[in-house]
């Protein structure tokens, strides 16, 4: 029987932790794809976060390193000019990226190196219990912003996509959703195109992937995607914003 859909070379046969309906998983398989289709198996070294994907080391058959909580942009860094013949990518959360990691990720965008960026935003400090976070909507209620989030106690939602790609440094910029299977392919092209900036040397690249959090939405995984699509998308849109000649 010919076999047209299996589990990639670089993705274990394991159980992940994740939530029911959480896209992490969707995020996880992209990656996988794309390390195997573009032969970086044996050459990939991934730095995971801490936060809801703290436990990546542990899913993938590539080497990992894990990175205190929002220092994987530096750490990327001190691996690639060491290592300058392998591929490194982070995979952050919007706490670990956009809290208390921003110095590192924005210095890291600033500098060009060319290192890859898995961001997903799901709107809140999902492994703690719900948090607020630095992508958070207005309105929306969290543990720490129980009558909603309003600018002025809270201060905006960061849409780090149109920050960075504000720099000089980036080759690819990139903002994607993981709520459809249309979405989820858009999402695969963004990330190839990410790898390329860093296979040819062309510079750092992030995509953004809006995600689904549905314990702490407190809503079911059907009703999160919906929420993505009717609530997230109108303030994070989707598209890509910056994208440097060599890397298509």
């Amino acid at each position: 029987m010919k076999v047209i859909y299996e589990r990639p070379r670089s993705w274990a046969n394991k159980v992940t932790h994740y939530c029911p309906g959480c896209t992490h998983g969707v995020a996880h398989r992209l990656v996988a794809e794309l390390v195997d289709e573009m032969g970086l198996v044996d050459k990939t070294i991934g730095v995971w976060p801490v936060g809801c994907a703290v436990l990546g080391y542990d899913y993938f058959n590539f080497d990992s390193v894990e990175a205190a909580h929002g220092r994987a942009p530096a750490m990327a860094t001190g691996i690639k000019v060491t290592n300058p013949d392998n591929f490194v990518f982070t995979y952050q959360g919007d706490g670990d990226l956009a809290s208390i990691g921003m110095a590192e990720i924005v210095h890291a965008a600033a500098r060009g190196w060319p290192i890859t960026v898995i961001f997903i935003n799901n709107g809140n400090y999902g492994m703690t219990g719900g948090q607020m976070a630095p992508t958070t909507l207005l309105g929306q209620k969290t543990t720490t912003s129980p009558l909603g989030r309003t600018p002025q106690a809270n201060g905006f939602p960061i849409r780090v996509a149109e920050m960075l790609a504000q720099l000089d440094g980036p080759a690819y910029i990139a903002r994607v959703s993981l709520d459809s299977p249309v979405n989820i392919r858009k999402a695969k092209s963004a990330m190839r195109k990410a790898f390329n900036a860093q296979v040819r040397g062309i510079g750092f690249s992030l995509v953004e992937c809006l995600s689904t959090c549905p314990t702490n939405w407190k809503l079911t995984p059907v009703e999160s995607m919906e929420r993505v699509r009717k609530e997230v998308m109108p303030y994070f849109p989707l598209g890509e914003f910056k994208v440097v000649e060599g890397v298509l």
